[in-house]
């Protein structure tokens, strides 16, 4: 297949960035933070988590986040929202845009949520059918599509399986996450061509970790597949909480490098993105993963 013409990145910095830090970031960087993003031309950016502050309380600020950004025009600012109780708060913040998550891996779905795929399935139900009655969009997660900590390899068709329940449920697009980053090109394409048999590729998002340094080979496999939609995250920022040495999702600067030397459209200025992840790495004290970003500083 060919490539796309143009890319969508889903910023999920705020998110996958911040929530594995391990002292909380304050509302005033966040807000910066996506006021930033938004600038160098992000048109989606997951900006908050409506989680229990109990399990993350890196993300206790979710509603000061979400009432204090500045919005811009043609932006979307969404919000994860695992629960009913988490959409009701959104909601409550003027939400445009929610996301709930699911996992491929049985084992990862009890250490990550404490229920069966099954049953995290039929939690969304009513989460799902409230976004309805408010007018908001559901975008949906699967988690572990390449790999799992606990149970190793993830079938094509297990993925394919809870993808297509999310899609049924009413979720617009689906994002597939190899969360460990253990993937590579070919497992990709595999997974991503057992998912369009049942969801149109123009639903599919690809959300790829890069623990082993596998992430833009991967983005590249998917591309070709004909993906157009790729989550990221500035400066490569973040991990996941119960993936031990998970390394922080693909950094959205080597994405924006690696879609224009393919003279494919993402509509973010590159070097104000740097110049984000440069500032957000310096402002938490954390290195900067993104590749590009650290070559345009040094220029």
């Amino acid at each position: 297949m060919a490539f796309p013409q143009t890319v969508r990145l889903v910023e999920v910095g705020p998110r996958d960035g911040l929530q594995n830090e391990p002292e909380p970031i304050n509302t005033a960087t966040k807000l910066e933070l996506i006021e930033r993003l938004g600038a160098a031309g992000l048109s989606y950016i997951e900006a908050a988590s409506f989680v229990s502050p109990k399990w993350v309380p890196q993300m206790a600020d979710h509603r000061e986040v979400m009432q204090g950004i500045r919005r811009r025009e043609g932006v979307t600012y969404s919000a994860l929202t695992p629960n009913l109780k988490g959409l009701e708060a959104a909601l409550e913040c003027g939400v445009e845009e929610v996301a709930v998550f699911g996992a491929a891996s049985e084992a990862f779905s009890q250490k990550n949520i404490n229920c069966s795929v099954a049953e995290s399935l039929d939690r969304f139900a009513p989460v799902l059918e409230r976004a309805r009655e408010a007018n908001v969009r559901v975008r949906g997660y699967v988690s572990c599509v390449l790999g799992c900590p606990y149970e190793g390899e993830i079938a094509p068709a297990k993925v394919a399986e809870v993808a297509k329940a999310l899609y049924d449920m009413g979720c617009y697009e689906v994002s597939l996450g190899d969360t460990i980053g253990t993937g590579t090109p070919l497992k990709a394409k595999r997974m991503i061509e057992a998912v369009a048999r049942d969801i149109p590729m123009d639903k599919l998002a690809a959300h790829f970790h890069d623990t082993y340094g596998q992430a833009l080979a991967n983005l590249y496999a998917v591309l070709e597949e004909g993906v157009a939609v790729i989550d990221s995250s500035v400066a490569g920022l973040g991990g996941c909480p119960y993936a031990k040495g998970a390394s922080g999702n693909v950094a959205s600067e080597d994405v924006v490098y690696l879609l224009d030397g393919l003279g494919i459209e993402s509509g973010i200025d590159l070097n104000a993105l740097a110049a984000t992840g440069t500032w957000i790495t310096q402002a938490i004290g954390r290195p900067n993963r993104s590749k590009a970003s650290v070559a345009l500083a040094a220029k």
